[in-house]
């Protein structure tokens, strides 16, 4: 039984794990005696693992071709075509507002982008604000998974600068793409990151609510913070009560999406000993504590004047506010520290958005829930910068990757940079789309910038003032929503779709 049902499309296995995802915000809804809620999920669950059974039990007699060309179709499927399934039981719910902005919501939630149409927390129910959690959790896990199971056998997502992808290495690849179908793979995947996962974010939970925070909003912090979304019933984690607690502790879980080092080995290749040995980890900290330090020697720089009896504890606070703040945005998660206020204030930067897009644009570590352009493929830039400077002093000098490098391919500079350049030709292509459908230039730059780094909430802590996505029209929202699964699936694999070779049987 268990194998047929392995056997069956990747896609239809997805249908089915969310349609079975929709009874927890039903359960959730009916112990609040929110009932049209409940019957809501309820129906739209039932009815959709019974239309997906009929559609099972019809191919179950037909062969499979299990290729290249299936993995990164199902993929690009989940995020593009899923959510209208997701997006069913929400419109149903909420009833004052559109099946495309309903679709909005899920595409920003699944791809952990964390946009949202619903600025107002108190407009949406808890059950409502948990489904997006739930939707946000399980596209964090779906890319854990997918860098394993799909995406590092065809040298994608990052994987293209590292070693794996140099020739005569394909025989140490774990996942090989003709060694089991496509279920077997994933199944093999999640048996191994699943319990991760959902032991991390049970932790965090469970740290949280120690702090004093609410189940509910402790719940969606805590999966906000593994999934990297971003997401919070509340409005952001700033306007939770406990403040610098809190924070810390996701802080500390933030981490995680520095790099995959973190909770898991089965993508490293190499002799890496570990995370001191990361080039992930290792920039990832220096930018952790650098950016906010370079912000808090500005207050003296800047001669900016404070009262001296408030002098150390402005500074602790401004300093934390930084650190938390960087760290965020640099794992595309996009939480504002209650002290980032305190921050700006010491530094003199009113709107540091440039800061922020910056660092949401470089992104957090290759397979893991983190957007952007992504550590490693900086660091690699950075290493063929240097050594064409010392080219440039010693031209017949011959230099080695060193022993703290051995992740990186011979010719990963020159990925890293093809990837570099079609993710700026797409950021001009979307902010020209949604300059052309209405949107202003910054605010456009801006949209374009949140979607293809998969944080939302630089729409509120970017510019001057928040970006209101209520006010475009359906084609600038159905344009946003392309960008957020451009910037999820990367530009390379939706070109790796194209490709002839992916689609001979």
């Amino acid at each position: 039984m268990l194998a047929r049902i392995l056997d069956l499309p990747v896609f239809l296995l997805f249908v089915m794990m969310a349609c079975a995802a929709m009874y927890v915000p039903a359960i959730h809804a009916l112990t609040l005696e929110a009932f049209h809620i409940a019957r809501s999920f309820f129906y739209s669950a039932t009815l959709g693992l019974i239309l997906c059974a009929l559609i099972g039990i019809a191919m179950s007699g037909r062969p499979s071709h299990h290729n290249a060309l299936e993995h990164l179709l199902a993929l690009f499927a989940v995020f593009s075509i899923l959510p209208i399934v997701l997006a069913v039981p929400f419109y149903e719910a909420v009833q004052t507002t559109s099946f495309v902005n309903a679709y909005f919501e899920m595409v920003s939630s699944l791809t952990t982008t964390g946009a949202t149409l619903f600025p107002d927390p108190d407009r949406l129910h808890p059950s409502l604000h948990l489904w997006r959690g739930i939707v946000a959790w399980s596209g964090g896990l779906l890319m854990w998974i997918a860098a394993a199971a799909i995406l590092a056998p065809l040298n994608l997502g990052g994987f293209e600068v590292t070693t794996s992808a140099e020739p005569g290495q394909g025989g140490l690849r774990r996942y090989d793409m003709r060694a089991a179908s496509p279920g077997q793979r994933l199944i093999r995947a999640t048996k191994s990151l699943f319990p991760i996962y959902v032991i991390l974010t049970v932790a965090l939970w469970f740290c949280l609510i120690l702090t004093g925070e609410t189940p509910l909003s402790s719940s969606m912090h805590a999966m906000a913070t593994l999934s990297t979304s971003g997401i919070s019933a509340v409005g952001g984690i700033q306007e939770s009560t406990v403040g610098v607690a809190s924070e810390f502790l996701i802080f500390v879980f933030l981490l995680f999406a520095l790099s995959r080092l973190t909770f898991s080995t089965d993508t490293i290749r190499g002799n890496t000993r570990g995370l001191h040995e990361d080039a992930e980890f290792r920039i990832g900290l220096i930018l952790v504590l650098g950016v906010p330090f370079l912000l808090f020697i500005r207050h003296w720089l800047g001669a900016f004047e404070v009262d001296e009896e408030e002098n150390l504890l402005l500074a602790l606070k401004a300093l934390w506010g930084g650190m938390f703040t960087v760290l965020s945005f640099l794992t595309t998660t996009g939480f504002v520290s209650s002290e980032w206020d305190a921050a700006q204030g010491w530094s003199g930067l009113s709107t540091p958005g440039m800061i922020l897009m910056g660092l949401a644009l470089m992104g957090g570590g290759v397979a893991t829930t983190a957007g952007g352009v992504k550590l490693l493929r900086v660091f690699t830039l950075y290493l063929n910068g240097l050594r064409e400077m010392q080219k440039l002093i010693h031209p017949s000098s011959v230099s080695g990757k060193g022993a703290g490098n051995r992740r990186i391919r011979r010719q990963g500079a020159y990925t890293a940079w093809i990837f570099f350049m079609l993710f700026a030709l797409s950021l001009a292509f979307v902010t020209l789309a949604l300059t052309a459908f209405g949107a202003s230039f910054s605010d456009a730059l801006v949209m374009s910038v949140a979607a293809l780094s998969t944080t939302g909430p630089l729409l509120n802590a970017a510019g001057a003032e928040p970006i209101l996505l209520t006010d475009l029209p359906v084609a600038a929202k159905l344009c946003f929503a392309a960008a957020t699964v451009l910037g999820r699936l990367e530009t390379l694999a939706i070109i790796a779709l194209m490709t002839p070779e992916l689609w001979r049987r």
